[in-house]
């Protein structure tokens, strides 16, 4: 039943429902204080979804069989979301030694290799100076630590160098390699967190896969070198190179011990708690399966692996870290292999310390050498980063700087039909709910004003728990059938410039066209604003938008994505109200909110017309997605619509 209030509390209400900014990472004690409602509601949205994710993790695991059954599905799906899925082709590596640095009792090795054509690998290949037979390999992964000195990159391989030293005394050989970003040849992991490149989402690209195709040529070039011995190969690293350890082992069992350091933690930490906002894109795979990290750990066993953490370290927080290997501990019990699951925590804050150093040098020797002697020697740096270099040119044909462009094919004919719906529905929007909304639909306000002779009335509308929006009408005050409703999609800019952000004292919106009672009347049209979700969140603050943002990512969805699904809840929202079921439904929207429209459209056969203007040429431009351009773009999607475009009218309302 429609109702009459003030517009004092329809204000209320209206920030009640209305989803729009970020309150997850603000600290609890100033959650009150700074903190709208609104942002609260989206908080709990991630919250209530982060849960979700966490309960199905592994949930369908209960026996080894289970497990055995899913396990390379598990690695496939892995693969994929790392970019990696089909494998890039294994290409010669053609490796080259630039020089050596003779140390107290090994040798380090400065060398190259291409991991695919153009894309270099910078690394340091550590070994005993007297090798008498195939040994223990150490594949060592960097963290992020800059060594740079006159805007010469040195690589952080020669930030980590210590760990090399210590293997090559101890009686293994050791590689250690360059990331993307801060390796000799300097490429870029912050697209999402700094550098606003959201089309890295919409192409299916993670710098994380980079680095993981990084570890498995380097383990093809372990495996090619005379000293080593294959089936003894482990692979370690801390922070980014924990992360990119834990992709690594668990996509190849040449890694037959792996003991990556505060490299993972699970989404509660990441979305929840807010420590996202600490790492950049090379710690994340695209979630398009919409998993928690227990699944990546899992994947690893029944191999060896110790997890090790400080106990105050901010970025990988213990709790989450206590959750996630009790997760992974369930899948090694099943394999009766509990003895090979290691969790070592030591005091202190995220650093490479020598607290965590030691255990994992015992581990290795433990389990790659089945010895178990005192660790006596430190690890100690013992070169200069001037040394360790490789290149004193860097190479013309490098593509490290801009593999985003090419590491992930974009799609070379795009997908048509049923087909694409499908594709869509599973690998772009699979964050939307399995169930059609419960839509919740709840009026608000009605206004009247003889004078004009219009009615004005206001609705919430659920898409989602925890994501109530506004649906706001106008029509003609003796006309309760239009044939027609425009239903305008508002963007942050037209939202300032909405009738319900203007009402009067009687909860009419005020400063109406003129014209606009005579227009709705001749055209029997009823206008309808509509909010998707956080239209006004962020206004000026764009950091708080990019962690918003990058939040939605790991939860496999993106903001703009579930503005697609909240569209085609107002579509069929207004179709539910009587006077409406029999309307022509006229989409109005502009920018990257007529894209969403669009794919909205694909979906819903209620839109008749879309009138959309200034539309992005590519999803390159945005919105983001996550990898529609795998599969189709912008105008492909238009092209499949054009009988329903109709050209934008200079005059709207």
């Amino acid at each position: 039943m429609l109702y009459r209030m003030n517009r004092f509390l329809l204000c209320s209400l209206m920030t009640t429902f209305c989803t729009t900014a970020l309150a997850a990472n603000r600290p609890a004690d100033n959650a009150k204080s700074e903190a709208s409602p609104s942002e609260l509601q989206l908080a709990e949205y991630f919250r209530a979804e982060t849960t979700r994710l966490a309960d199905r993790c592994l949930a369908e695991i209960h026996t080894l069989q289970d497990w055995k059954g899913r396990q390379a599905e598990y690695r496939r799906q892995l693969r994929e979301m790392l970019g990696l899925d089909p494998w890039p082709e294994r290409t010669d590596l053609k490796p080259v030694i630039t020089g050596t640095v003779e140390g107290d009792g090994f040798t380090v090795e400065n060398l190259h290799f291409q991991a695919s054509p153009g894309l270099y690998v910078t690394a340091n290949f550590y070994r005993p100076k007297l090798i008498e037979k195939r040994l223990p390999a150490i594949l060592y992964v960097c963290g992020h630590s800059r060594v740079v000195t006159n805007d010469v990159s040195y690589g952080n391989k020669t930030g980590y160098q210590h760990h090399g030293a210590w293997f090559a005394r101890n009686g293994y050989v050791c590689l250690t390699i360059d990331t993307v970003q801060l390796g000799e040849i300097p490429g870029q992991h912050r697209g999402t967190h700094s550098e606003g490149q959201w089309w890295w989402t919409a192409r299916g690209y993670t710098p994380a896969g980079v680095e993981a195709w990084f570890g498995i040529r380097a383990l093809d070039y372990l495996c090619s070198r005379p000293e080593v011995d294959p089936a003894r190969i482990g692979m370690t690293g801390r922070s980014g190179g924990g992360s990119y350890s834990w992709t690594v082992a668990a996509l190849d069992e040449r890694v037959q011990v792996a003991a990556p350091i505060a490299g993972i933690t699970d989404l509660q930490n990441q979305v929840v708690d807010g420590v996202v906002d600490g790492h950049c894109d090379c710690m994340f795979y695209l979630n398009t399966y919409r998993w928690d990290f227990p699944t990546v750990a899992a994947l690893v066993a029944p191999r060896p692996l110790l997890l090790g953490n400080s106990d105050k370290d901010k970025i990988f927080p213990l709790d989450g870290v206590v959750r996630l290997h009790a997760e992974t501990r369930r899948i090694y019990s099943l394999y009766r292999a509990t003895d090979k699951l290691g969790l070592l925590i030591t005091e202190g804050p995220h650093a490479d310390t020598q607290d965590l150093q030691v255990p994992v040098f015992r581990w290795f020797n433990r389990w790659l050498k089945q010895e178990n002697p005192v660790v006596e020697m430190a690890a100690k740096k013992l070169f200069t980063p001037q040394q360790l270099r490789v290149f004193s040119e860097l190479p013309a044909d490098s593509r490290n700087a801009n593999i985003a462009e090419s590491f992930v094919p974009a799609a070379a004919i795009p997908l048509e039909g049923d087909t694409l719906i499908a594709t869509l529905l599973e690998k772009v929007f699979g964050g939307w709910p399995t169930e059609p909304a419960s839509l919740d639909l709840k009026p608000v306000l009605t206004a009247e004003t003889k004078e004009a002779g219009l009615r004005f009335r206001s609705y919430t509308l659920r898409s989602q728990p925890h994501v109530d929006l506004s649906l706001h009408l106008l029509q003609d005050a003796r006309q309760d059938n239009p044939e027609r409703v425009i239903l305008k999609v508002l963007d942050a800019r037209s939202f300032a410039n909405s009738p319900a952000r203007s009402l009067n004292a009687g909860g009419f919106p005020a400063n109406l066209p003129e014209d606009l009672r005579e227009h709705l009347r001749k055209e029997r049209t009823a206008v309808v604003y509509f909010e998707p979700r956080a239209v006004d969140a962020w206004i000026g603050r764009p950091a708080d938008a990019t962690k918003a943002r990058r939040r939605f990512l790991l939860l496999g969805q993106t903001l703009d994505g579930m503005r697609v699904w909240d569209i085609r809840c107002a579509v069929n929202a207004l179709k539910s109200l009587p006077e409406f079921a029999s309307a022509q439904i006229l989409v109005q929207a502009r920018n990257e909110m007529g894209v969403n429209s669009a794919y909205a459209a694909l979906f819903e056969p209620g839109i008749a017309q879309l009138e959309l203007s200034d539309v992005p040429d590519s999803h390159r431009v945005g919105p983001d997605y996550l990898n529609v351009m795998k599969y189709t773009d912008i105008p492909h999607v238009l092209g499949l619509l054009s009988s329903r475009l109709v050209k934008p009218n200079a005059r709207s309302f």
